[in-house]
């Protein structure tokens, strides 16, 4: 690596629950910069998710998160001239940032309603364990069992 590696930067809490992990969805949320129809897009599924279960729409979000969350992934990796998928465990950063992708993904894929109400339903499902987030997650841990046996090229060797 050159350089400096960037520094983290400390987010701020969303204007509404004062959570930061609702600031960073609504920022994985925004397209072309545009913060505030981000904001209303995840607030009006809040207030969605809050008319259906009666309780705090929080409490749901976050449940769904770590249920989408995956615990590892495959990543390929070149030994000796052949490609190997290697199972590796994900740090607790990449594993929101999966989530919500996942999340947000399977929101645009569906179809017919305003984005609040998709994005209101998505996170409802995940967080019951069922939806296509939740699908994804299991294609990813299937794909790491899978492989399994190349988790011993996980290690790194120095001399």
């Amino acid at each position: 690596m050159r350089g400096k590696s960037a520094t983290k930067r400390d987010i701020e809490g969303d204007a509404k629950y004062n959570d930061k992990n609702i600031a960073k969805f609504i920022n994985y949320v925004m397209e072309r910069g545009k913060k505030s129809v981000a904001e209303q897009i995840v607030y009006g599924a809040f207030e969605i998710i809050k008319e259906k279960t009666k309780q705090d729409p929080r409490h749901i979000f976050n449940k769904a998160i770590k249920k989408a969350s995956p615990l590892v992934e495959v990543r390929g990796k070149r030994v000796g001239g052949a490609n190997y998928q290697v199972p590796f465990q994900v740090r607790g950063e990449r594993r929101y940032f999966l989530a919500c992708n996942w999340i947000i993904s399977a929101t645009h894929k569906r179809k017919g309603l305003a984005t609040a109400k998709k994005l209101a339903n998505e996170i409802l499902d995940a967080s019951n364990g069922e939806g296509t987030a939740i699908k994804k997650r299991e294609a990813v841990h299937k794909m790491a069992e899978a492989n399994k046996a190349f988790a011993h090229f996980s290690r790194s060797r120095r001399k």
